[in-house]
């Protein structure tokens, strides 16, 4: 692997240099979706539903719009009715109608804050109280919760138009499964009637929430000529665009979207739920609206991540090579179809070279808000049932659990259940490198435990654009077309820098707004850094070649004399007494030579390269409390080469404690009406800092992604899925058995511990 198109050592790819959107951040002064503020701005609310499950019967808004000060009453009769298709969205795609029912519901509620009305108002106070003043008629319907409830024979019916796919022939009665996923691959009954050992267990998770800290918040404007405006804190300015448009049945021209910066995503902003609603209020009025979702509507109505109930099934020799494995994972998707369960079944054994498998997963409906992404959506869970059932399997042999998984690593060349071939895995070294830590070698004491647990995530690339500008004193701009979450303001500004030989502090980036960069997908799949990053460095090698090519017009040489190293212009021909030129002296002379120096570079990039990541828990638990504390923490990840390292190390960190509150303490808590019970940060325990050791990390660098002009991979979604079992396996080998329902609450781990 090269160094990208400089050749030679990097010497800003692989530094730390300081965040340049932080100060703004930190200060204050950084604009987030709730901050704009326009000339004659109404303010809008939402009503939500109490049932869980109802028919819509009449909306009569009379009242409220007789409030002085309403100015704008919307249902989902203001939506385009005929409005279908797909959008891409994320690692998937998603249904416009679905979308648009989900932001106001039409003919049924599906769940408890499943929004049906809104309203646009000149003060808060009176959007709430008209709010209050709309009355809504409800057939109440019955309801179902859980994912093994909905799934049973004469369960109450979401949808009396879905029936299951994948199944041949089509079913000819309605059901709440939405799909069956099935894959699959050589002979498993074979492999379990010849195994030395078998392990199998049913493992269940809870539906967590993303717990970003800014709340969805968008204010849109309708223009007088039709031209409209949305600025908003999403993940995909472009996605915004497309189901807007689509929803409202405008065309996607007459649509700017603007990105605000964004206070957290995870997933769970790639989707839409106030914006369509924010601008249909617009559009009746004739003034801009604000929308901004309190905490407990963000719990209520947006998605949380799926629960799951998953049964797992291994087939070993007595020497630890897993010979075959059989899985079944039923993930609830909320009120729609949309669950990740078929992510779960392709990344479930991804870390293994496993000649037999088979796998079936269900996507099951039920009246919970519909999930969306949550960083490797679908892969936690799965990775939770799997790598539990391989500790067991480890210490049924009694085998180091690192040297397990070396034994049955994915290597290159390994074909995965759903086809693609292994290339550039670093999951061995990875594994080795763990096992040579420090961390790995330190005795554990007396009380305490270590769980291991691997896991496995794609990477995508997709559409992005980039373009590169040279300021007229050689400075530099880049323009991004993706919201910037994890850092890219500053990966892009570093690739740029490198391409172009130009010290961090002359490059800028800044976030497009839809009308003003080409088109992307939006952030998510940990495609940013590669596919955003690739156009980048092909913007910035375009105009090293035109910076070349002035440079060579400038002194009258031919263009193949002309080099260029850390931002000069050099000539390589002795007959021509020239002088280097700076990219300040080449730039501001620019006008002469062909006018503004600048390239925009649109692609659809290919050659994504999978992560693997590796982690270590050490905890304890109080026998009194039955409260589990990690005590140490390191997580291991097959990053390529990390462009900048501190931020590499950041996602590492985050999705590790991302993924130690899901062991641990998150869930949704529902009633027996359906209510959500916790619908706030009071009662839905995620961890803060007091109760997370210092997270430590391993960048692994050994197999830099040669599809990738500085060897990048995706690092933001592999660091959440081993988590939740790494944490499980180590409270199992203290409570001294396997524990198999998460989240690991103190009360379910002192019921095991007084068993023991």
């Amino acid at each position: 692997m090269s160094d990208g198109n400089q050749g030679g050592k990097l010497k800003v790819v692989g530094q730390r240099p300081i965040r340049p959107d932080g100060v703004d951040k930190v200060t204050g002064r950084a604009q987030f979706g709730a901050d704009f503020h326009l000339p004659g701005m109404l303010a809008g609310r939402i009503k939500r539903s109490p049932h869980a499950h109802a028919r819509i019967v009449k909306i009569d808004a009379s009242a409220a719009a007789s409030l002085p000060g309403v100015k704008a009453i919307v249902t989902s009769v203001d939506f385009d009715r005929g409005a279908s298709g797909e959008v891409e969205a994320g690692e998937g795609h998603t249904a416009i109608r679905e979308v648009a029912e989900n932001c106001l519901a039409s003919g049924k509620v599906l769940y408890v804050g499943h929004a049906v009305a809104a309203v646009a108002a000149t003060h808060p106070e009176i959007a709430a109280e008209a709010i209050d003043l709309i009355e809504v008629t409800y057939e109440a319907l019955p309801h179902v919760i859980d994912v093994e409830e909905a799934m049973a024979p004469g369960a109450p019916l979401l949808h009396a138009d879905l029936f299951t796919k994948g199944v041949n022939p089509k079913p000819d009665k309605p059901s709440n499964i939405a799909l069956k996923s099935v894959m699959g691959r050589g002979d498993v009954p074979g492999a379990f009637k010849s195994a030395d050992v078998i392990v199998e267990g049913r493992y269940t998770t809870a539906a967590v929430h993303q717990g970003y800290i800014e709340p969805h918040a968008c204010v849109a404007s309708w223009g007088a000529d039709g031209q409209s405006t949305v600025w908003c804190s999403s993940q995909g300015q472009f996605l915004v665009r497309a189901l807007v448009a689509k929803i409202l049945g405008m065309p996607l021209s007459d649509l700017k979207v603007i990105p605000a910066e964004i206070g957290g995503g995870f997933g769970g902003k790639t989707t839409v739920y106030l914006e369509p609603v924010a601008l249909a209020l617009s559009r009746k009025c004739g003034r801009p609206v604000k929308l901004v979702m309190s905490r407990e509507e963000v719990f209520l109505a947006s998605g949380p991540t799926s629960g799951s109930v998953m049964d797992v099934k291994i087939a070993a020799t007595k020497d630890g090579k897993i010979t075959g494995a059989e899985m079944m994972l039923a993930y609830q998707a909320g009120a729609f179809p949309g669950s990740p369960v078929h992510l779960g079944c392709m990344t479930a054994f991804a870390c293994y070279d496993v000649e037999n498998l088979a796998l079936v997963g269900y996507d099951v409906v039920s009246n919970r808000p519909k999930v969306a992404a949550y960083r490797a959506p679908g892969a936690p869970m799965a990775a939770f049932a799997v790598e539990s059932a391989i500790d067991e399997l480890a210490r049924k042999l009694g085998m180091d659990p690192i040297d397990l998984r070396l034994k049955n690593a994915v290597r290159d060349g390994a074909k995965t259940v759903y086809g693609a071939t292994v290339k550039s895995a670093a999951f061995v070294e990875t594994l080795e490198m763990v096992k040579a830590s420090a961390h790995y070698k330190t005795p554990l004491a007396k009380g305490q435990a270590r769980g291991v647990a691997a896991g496995f995530w794609f990477n995508i690339g997709g559409e992005s654009s980039a373009a590169v500008h040279v300021d007229e004193d050689g400075g530099v701009t880049v323009v991004s077309s993706n919201p910037d979450i994890g850092g890219s303001r500053a990966s892009m500004a570093m690739m740029a820098a490198e391409t172009l030989g130009l010290p961090i502090e002359r490059v800028r980036c800044i976030i497009g707004d839809t009308a003003s960069i080409g088109y992307s997908g939006s952030t998510g799949g940990s495609r940013v850094t590669f596919a955003t990053g690739m156009a980048v460095v092909q913007a910035a090698e375009k105009v090293v070649a035109d910076l070349k090519r002035r440079a060579a017009e400038t002194w009258g040489c031919d263009l193949a004399m002309v080099e260029w190293a850390d931002g000069v212009a050099k000539c390589a021909d002795p007959s021509k007494d020239a002088k280097p030129l700076s990219m300040k002296a080449i730039a501001s002379r620019s006008a002469k030579t062909g006018g503004p120096i600048a390239a925009e570079v649109s692609i659809n990039a290919q050659g994504a390269a999978a992560g693997y990541g590796v982690h270590l828990c050490d905890l304890e638990i109080d026998p009194e409390t039955g409260r589990s504390t990690v005590i140490r923490y390191t997580a291991a990840q097959d990053v390529g080469r990390a462009i900048h390292p501190a931020y590499v190390e950041g996602q590492l960190q985050g999705g590790a404690a991302q993924g130690i509150g899901w062991a641990l303490n998150e869930e949704y808590v529902y009633g027996k009406s359906g209510q959500l019970e916790n619908a706030s940060f009071l009662d839905y325990r995620m961890p803060v800092a007091s109760d997370l050791p210092m997270i430590d990390t391993i960048l692994v660098e050994a197999r830099p992604n040669p599809r990738h002009p500085y060897g990048a991979k995706g690092v933001g979604e592999v660091p959440i899925v081993p988590p939740l079992a790494a944490v499980a396996n180590a409270v199992s080998h203290i409570v001294g058995e396997r524990m198999t329902s998460l989240p690991l609450s103190p009360a379910k781990v002192l019921a095991a511990m007084a068993k023991r």
